[in-house]
């Protein structure tokens, strides 16, 4: 899902839509990885060693446990990951975030002042990085695991030029 149609303003197309880049998961995934193989040691050293009551116990234990962290690591991340959204349209830019409580930025076109990007090694292998967009009277908003982010800077610096020339 992204920006629904029926939030853009009369006229206003979406020109780029993205969510933050994979590499944003691959720690939850490791994390998850790890507390699976943990669980199911646990699990199974729980089944060999004991008996009765106490092995109930023990296996639900690690059951609760993995689940909590199942939840916590990996499917927090992934759903922030799916709710987080940066759109450029031919009008402004849009930033929206959040699972349960939504926040939002929005930056009319005209009044972008500055448009810039930084990546380091690592993410210029990636394509991926941060966006930093100046305007008129806010301080900087950076925008980070950008996906991409030097075609996104070029596209959202010609759409600007654009909605200045009245194109």
């Amino acid at each position: 899902m992204g920006i629904p149609k029926e939030n853009l303003a009369q006229g206003e197309r979406i020109i780029l839509q993205r969510h933050p880049h994979w590499k944003c998961l691959v720690a939850p995934m490791l994390v998850f990885v790890i507390a699976t193989g943990t669980a199911g040691v646990l699990a199974g050293l729980a089944s060999d060693k004991l008996d009765g009551t106490a092995r109930t116990w023990a296996l639900g234990t690690v059951l609760v446990i993995w689940l909590g962290m199942a939840g916590w690591f990996l499917v927090r991340p992934l759903l922030s990951w799916k709710t987080t959204h940066f759109v450029v349209t031919n009008k402004r830019v849009i930033f929206r975030n959040g699972i349960i409580t939504r926040s939002g930025n929005d930056i009319p076109l005209p009044r972008i002042n500055t448009i810039e990007f930084q990546h380091g090694l690592i993410d210029r292998m990636l394509h991926t990085g941060s966006l930093v967009i100046e305007s008129a009277s806010d301080e900087p908003l950076t925008f980070d695991n950008i996906p991409e982010v030097e075609r996104v800077h070029a596209l959202l610096y010609q759409e600007a030029l654009d909605d200045a020339s009245g194109v």
